[in-house]
């Protein structure tokens, strides 16, 4: 899985009035300077809002927080 740390979170609007979130992955493109993205997950589910889109993917990265943590399987 991918470092936490290497993760962004956007919005997108798909269609009008339907927004997904969009987890991106930063890819080592050699430039200390740039980061190259790809997409690593991608909301199933349209929301009606950007902000419920954006508070969906925010508790996408609290999961994947919460799996990476050491402790989560205690």
């Amino acid at each position: 899985m991918s470092a936490l740390n290497h993760l962004a979170l956007t919005v997108e609007e798909t269609e009008p009035g339907r927004f997904r979130w969009v987890l991106l992955e930063a890819q080592d493109n050699g430039d200390a300077e740039a980061l190259d993205y790809r997409v690593y997950r991608r909301a199933v589910r349209a929301e009606g809002s950007y902000s419920n889109a954006l508070a969906m993917g925010v508790a996408q990265l609290q999961k994947l927080s919460a799996m990476a943590s050491p402790d989560a399987g205690n």
